[in-house]
């Protein structure tokens, strides 16, 4: 089903509306946070973001110290 035109599109529509659905419904519930700037709207999904980028950066410089050559093993 992701082989058909636009299905692909589609899926990503629906995660940015829901994305942008959790950041609004900060308005609606008061936050306890640690540290005053957890309670900032939208600060769980900028964090989250910002983490995973930041995983993929680091497995990115992983690889580059980890990656052995094609025929290490033979």
């Amino acid at each position: 089903w992701l082989d058909r035109p636009g299905a692909v599109d589609k899926i990503i529509w629906a995660l940015c509306i829901l994305s942008a659905a959790t950041v609004f419904a900060d308005l609606f519930y008061h936050k306890h946070g640690h540290w005053h700037f957890q309670e900032i709207m939208g600060f769980d999904a900028f964090y989250g973001f910002v983490a995973c980028v930041g995983l993929v950066i680091a497995a990115k410089g992983l690889r580059v110290l980890l990656m052995r050559d094609e025929d290490y093993y033979d």
